[in-house]
């Protein structure tokens, strides 16, 4: 049983300079772990009461185990490797940082997006292949002149949009959880569409929403209503596309091309037949950092814990515990 307040569970981080700064200025006590499974959790985390959690499972199983446990503070945005409804039954505050590195995701997005759609990768290869021909690229078309759907109109999304907007875009956005009467700064720029239509009508589309909403969201059906000549990006979470049919996409060629930056299983097994698409980029899951937004994240997991155990309110909780609203 540890004798500290809070349990680092698990991180990898090259080091945890900025949280130990942070929690010792709030007079609080930590401990590193690097914990991976469920007895792991149990067995080195008895006693602390706050978990800054990366990776580990922090299962049902894991919070009835663990009595002390009051509160989970996430390095990241997604919570899916905590059980949101045993921490909620049992007390159990769930925290993640939302915002640590939202202009880098967005600008990921678009990077990829101008990489599929100006052909970069593409004539890069060709041109250290001994071929100079731009012809080779060919069709590319104006941003001015094409469509892009955003799914989820988040934070995240709200700056994907706000960068192609100012290509020239059209932007259309199926989010059911905005209102589509209220412009969230845009003056009417954007349109809200119904998710068929965004899947019919886009150039490129971009994603921007919780995995736990939409689950294999994108599919063979949704593919197949896509444009051929159309181009789909995922930043947000792997298992949203489902991997084997946007295989299918893109051999059959049902859409243009594909860029991931997350996928389903982590990291993306070499087997995939994904990799050996040209029309397919990938980058490993490094959308979100930077310099800056690591620094913010690391800063921010540690203010969070220092305001929970100083009954200070929290800025990032993910589920409503009764004694909390």
């Amino acid at each position: 049983m540890t004798n500290f307040e809070i349990v680092i569970t698990d991180c990898d981080h090259e080091n945890i300079t900025i949280e130990k700064e942070i929690l010792a200025f709030g007079n609080k006590t930590f401990v590193l772990k690097q914990c991976k499974t469920e007895s792991d959790l149990i067995e080195e985390c008895q006693g602390a009461s706050v978990w800054i959690n990366q990776y580990a499972p922090i299962t049902k199983n894991v919070i009835e185990s663990c009595p002390d446990l009051k509160l989970v503070v996430r390095y990241g945005v997604g919570v899916n490797n905590v059980d949101l409804d045993a921490a909620t039954e049992h007390g159990v505050q769930v925290c993640n940082i939302p915002d640590y590195g939202t202009q880098e995701v967005a600008d990921h997005a678009l990077a990829l997006m101008l990489s599929l759609t100006r052909k970069i990768s593409k004539m890069n290869r060709s041109v250290k292949n001994g071929e100079w021909d731009y012809q080779k690229g060919i069709p590319i078309y104006r941003h001015s002149a094409q469509t892009i759907g955003i799914i989820g109109l988040g934070r995240i999304g709200t700056e994907f949009a706000r960068r192609v907007l100012a290509l020239g875009c059209r932007v259309v956005v199926y989010d059911p959880n905005r209102n589509k009467n209220s412009s969230y700064g845009f003056n009417n720029q954007v349109e809200f569409v119904s998710f068929d239509q965004l899947l019919a009508e886009s150039d490129v589309i971009s994603i921007h929403c919780p995995l736990d909403s939409a689950q294999k969201l994108i599919s063979t059906v949704e593919l197949q209503k896509m444009k051929p000549s159309s181009y789909l990006i995922n930043v947000s979470r792997g298992g949203i596309i489902d991997e084997e049919a946007l295989n299918l996409a893109l051999e059959n060629g049902w859409i243009a091309g594909a860029a991931l930056d997350v996928a389903e299983q982590e990291p993306i097994a070499k087997e995939s037949p994904l990799l050996l698409r040209d029309n397919f980029l990938c980058t490993p899951h490094m959308a979100w950092y930077s310099e800056q937004s690591a620094k913010e994240l690391k800063r921010k997991v540690a203010e969070e814990s220092v305001r929970f155990l100083d009954g200070q309110l929290l800025h990032y909780p993910v589920n409503k515990l009764k004694n909390r609203e």
